[in-house]
């Protein structure tokens, strides 16, 4: 069980700059709404016939400024999940094509279009250049595509959404270095156990945690 950080503990900077992410989240939903559009929709959109395994779009999306990439798929025999997005960091400084990429969160989403939930994998999963959560939620902030490609609305609210939820997806991280750390074995092993998938999840509602964020700031007099 994932906790939800502590709102009031939270600075006044950090309550403003949830507020915004989810702000900008729900735009996003307004105006790929009034088009009768959703962001799966958005991701495969020219992509022709979908199949599980392949990553859409097709080379995925890659923000070369920011090292931020991200790609969308679905392989799990979830009823309940239409596929989900992949997100990375690639390390500081790289540009080719060939960057080492290191996984943030993987984002589960419904068949209507929406997220349902957030979950790490194991380093065999992604082929990930696996870091621990000590390296990388320092750099969750880091996280941002900024270009309109395969779509403007689907790039913000992916970037707002890891804004959003940082909190949850660093214990995330946090829970997922301790699950791998306690499987037998060498940690070479242990990233290749195939009985290890995923290795820590929740489930998100953003209009319940926008609501809570915004009561706080109301409380807090915060506009």
């Amino acid at each position: 069980m994932i906790v939800e950080p502590n709102l009031i503990q939270l600075s006044d900077e950090e309550l403003l700059s949830l507020r915004e992410a989810g702000v900008r989240i729900q735009e996003c939903y307004r105006v790929l709404e009034k088009g009768g559009l959703n962001l799966v929709g958005e991701v495969l959109k020219g992509q022709g016939t979908f199949y599980t395994m392949e990553h859409y779009p097709r080379g995925d999306v890659l923000d070369t400024h920011t090292q931020s990439q991200y790609y969308y798929h679905a392989h799990r025999s979830n009823s309940s999940e239409h596929g989900h997005f992949h997100t990375f960091l690639r390390r500081p400084g790289e540009k080719t094509e060939n960057s080492e990429t290191t996984h943030l969160i993987a984002i589960s989403m419904d068949t209507w279009g929406y997220p349902t939930g957030l979950f790490t994998t194991n380093r065999w999963v992604t082929d990930e250049q696996w870091q621990f959560a000590e390296h990388i939620i320092p750099r969750l902030g880091e996280f941002q595509i900024d270009h309109a490609s395969p779509s403007w609305p689907l790039n913000i609210w992916i970037s707002q959404f890891v804004r959003l939820y940082r909190y949850q997806i660093a214990n995330l991280l946090l829970e997922r270095d301790k699950v791998i750390r306690q499987v037998d074995g060498a940690l070479a092993e242990a990233f290749e156990n195939r009985a290890f998938e995923v290795l820590s999840a929740c489930s998100v509602d953003v209009s319940a945690w926008l609501k809570k964020i915004e009561t706080v700031c109301l409380e807090k007099n915060l506009t």
